[in-house]
């Protein structure tokens, strides 16, 4: 079969769902008859045995355009999903049916893991910095020292403060976020670790540019 991208995958079953033939996505997307018939079949289930009661709103094609919506990330949830079929179809569904749609396909709902919103120029970084240093062994490792700052401030805070005031009101106290540019206004923090753990000493630098260190 043709290699296809994502986008149009995404593409034919879009269309599928809208209950076009192959033969006129085919014509629509310049794909071959026989590649949107595979795609179609690789998505759906071998058949839908009914077992009687009412027939389901959702066509075979419909639910895998939800399953696929949601497998591409262009719907994150059951309710963005609802809105997208129910464009499409001309009987709209509950979220309880899209959701029953996505267990029939062994989905379920999970809690998302936090962690560091990375830019595409980071992800490069790391992976440069991955290939770079993946043939190192342990011993490598172990003469590694990893560390890192923090800016603590012991007087107020960076952020912005707001205060209400009067029309032509002058200056007054209230409207003063009083700073300290010497004797202590801010504390940096350097720490470090390596293979045997933190080592015996570490380093504060107060806002006068002096550094102590001190023993742990």
């Amino acid at each position: 079969m043709k290699h296809l991208s994502a986008a149009q995958k995404d593409n034919i079953i879009s269309l599928a769902s809208l209950d076009l033939s192959c033969r006129k996505i085919a014509s629509q997307t310049g794909i071959g008859k026989s590649t949107v018939a595979r795609v179609l079949q690789e998505v759906q289930p071998d058949k839908e045995n009914h077992h009687g009661g009412r027939p389901s709103k959702l066509s075979l094609i419909n639910k895998c355009a939800i399953v696929q919506r949601i497998l591409t990330g262009k719907a994150s949830n059951a309710v963005q999903a609802i809105h997208f079929i129910n464009t499409i179809i001309s009987t709209p569904v509950s979220s309880q049916t899209v959701r029953n749609t996505l267990k029939e396909a062994s989905l379920k709902a999970v809690v998302k893991k936090n962690k560091p919103l990375l830019s595409v120029s980071h992800r490069k970084r790391r992976l440069a910095f991955a290939l770079k240093y993946q043939h190192w062994t342990v011993e490598d490792w172990k003469r590694v020292l990893w560390s890192d700052e923090t800016k603590i401030n012991r007087i107020g805070s960076e952020q912005q403060e707001y205060v209400w005031k009067r029309k032509g009101e002058g200056l007054t106290s209230r409207e003063v976020q009083g700073t300290v540019k010497f004797g202590g206004g801010s504390l940096m923090v350097w720490g470090c670790i390596g293979w045997n753990g933190a080592p015996q000493a570490a380093l504060f630098s107060n806002s006068d540019g002096l550094t102590d260190p001190f023993s742990l």
